[in-house]
């Protein structure tokens, strides 16, 4: 299954077929490849050759979509940015995938470190060279650098070669049982994998199609399923509360649907009862990270699902709960989540200390605490030790407190998540100051605010004379939740 060809694939199996949509078009194969032909013809004459990184900073739109398969028409390899981050976030990300060109919706009004910018417009403007055929890609060639933040605080680059990519597509076909029958309606940032993989490649490599909706809204939602006769969808447990709790007179056509996909954040067993009764779509849970290049269990879309689990491992995954050694624990005990297989990540780009600490003998370390129930479905405990998952995107405290500490005032800083109805949690932050010094509460928020994404700004800012420790005087962060959930 050679990304790179596949736009050609289809469009010689079945010109008129639809392959893409958004909000503003609508892409037949023939399409499809003559937009890819044009992408890659522009990008080669920015400068873009095979092993180069293409940055892409797009909204969820189609242009996205075939931005990616014209880097890998020429055999470079894509890193989607989040169009929030601001202009710090973005050229890090830049800067450390060693990008060569921008694709953007507007030249950003910062310097960034690439030789050149493409924007989305012009894009497809180029006459097509026809001549440009796609690279022949070996399996191990890099596909996409997705970034996800660690407990250091900085983005890591995870790398995802072709070999993972093929290999998690072919477990996702497999598990839903996807046909050309399929349309998945995308609703999730095409910046993550779960939306590049899952509700993308899977269904186009099939002979499907994908449509990509624009900015969710509940109240649009619906109709948009109506109109395009979607049979899946993937979304995050605040899009479920949403729809969820639409008026009662609601009451569109879901027919089409076969199945959705709940995944990022965990779900109450009322909300999935909830929204499974009211528009009778089954909603299949599952598990997974960017360094496995999306799923790694999952509830079975035919057989038992188990509500409070996260499913069963991917055809080609094992899962292993092992001890603080890596040890396998018994049957039913609990330890830290174990993955191995073909879908785990190459490592981190340019960071080989945390991609040992990450791959031990082949087995991907997730950070996660779980265990493996008497028929081998995975519960979740815990999730990695103080991430917060507000309506589905990660946040890592370390990276907020490394920029408050930038604050001379600031002696210690903590942040902790608080449980939000909709959202899930969002981020609190507590600090002390240096004796003899004052600070308040907007300064900081100003600070952060010029440094971080708005969904990672903490909700509430607490200034305490100290902050508890525990035994061994590290920050004593289950007291801290303990606090934010009396004082909220």
């Amino acid at each position: 299954m050679n990304l790179s060809t596949l736009p050609d694939r289809r469009a010689a199996a079945d010109p008129d077929a639809p392959a893409l949509a958004d909000d503003a078009i609508d892409l037949s194969n023939a399409g499809f490849l003559d937009a890819v032909r044009r992408a890659a013809t522009a990008l080669r004459a920015a400068g873009v050759s095979a092993g180069d990184v293409v940055a892409i900073m797009l909204p969820n739109t189609a242009a996205l979509v075939v931005s990616l398969f014209a880097t890998w028409r020429l055999g470079a390899a894509a890193t989607p940015l989040n169009p929030a981050l601001t202009a710090a976030e973005a050229a890090y990300q830049m800067a450390d995938s060693g990008a060569k060109v921008l694709i953007a919706t507007e030249r950003p009004a910062f310097d960034i470190p690439v030789r050149a910018v493409i924007p989305a417009a012009e894009l497809t403007a180029v006459d097509p060279d026809i001549t440009l055929v796609p690279a022949a890609l070996g399996d191990d060639a890099l596909a996409l650098l997705i970034y996800t933040s660690g407990t250091t605080g900085r983005p890591k680059g995870v790398m995802l070669d072709h070999a993972n990519l093929n290999a998690m597509c072919r477990m996702v076909v497999e598990t839903f049982t996807l046909t050309a029958a399929d349309h998945s309606l995308l609703i999730l940032p095409l910046f993550h994998v779960n939306g590049i993989v899952a509700s993308t490649l899977s269904p186009l490599l099939v002979g499907g199609r994908t449509t990509v909706a624009g900015k969710f809204s509940p109240r649009t939602f619906f109709d948009r399923i109506e109109r395009s006769r979607a049979t899946y969808f993937s979304a995050v447990p605040t899009i479920y509360t949403m729809l969820s709790d639409l008026p009662a007179e609601v009451r569109p056509d879901t027919s089409s649907v076969r199945f959705a996909v709940c995944g990022a954040a965990p779900a109450s067993m009322e909300l999935l009862a909830k929204f499974e009764n009211r528009y009778g779509i089954p909603i299949i849970e599952g598990y997974g990270l960017s360094e496995g290049a999306c799923a790694s269990t999952v509830n079975p879309l035919v057989g038992k699902r188990k509500v409070g689990t996260v499913g069963l491992p991917l055809p080609g995954q094992t899962i292993r709960i092992a001890d603080m050694d890596g040890n396998p624990v018994p049957d039913g005990e609990i330890g830290e989540v174990l993955i191995c297989g073909p879908n785990v990540m190459r490592g981190y780009l340019n960071r080989p200390a945390e991609t040992a600490k990450t791959l031990v003998d082949g087995w991907l370390h997730t950070g996660d605490i779980g265990r493996l129930d008497e028929d081998g479905y995975l519960v979740l405990v815990d999730r990695a030790k103080d991430m917060i998952i507000r309506g589905g995107e990660n946040i890592y405290p370390k990276e907020i407190e490394t920029v408050v500490y930038q604050l001379p005032e600031i002696s210690e800083a903590a942040v902790v998540g608080r449980a939000h109805e909709v959202y899930g949690e969002e981020p609190v932050l507590y600090v002390s100051l240096n004796s003899g010094t004052e600070l308040a509460t907007d300064t900081i928020q100003e600070h952060v605010r010029g440094a971080l994404s708005k969904y990672k700004l903490p909700v509430a800012i607490t200034i305490l004379e100290h902050l508890p420790k525990n035994d061994v005087g590290k920050l004593d962060k289950p007291k801290l939740r303990r606090l934010a959930v009396e004082n909220h």
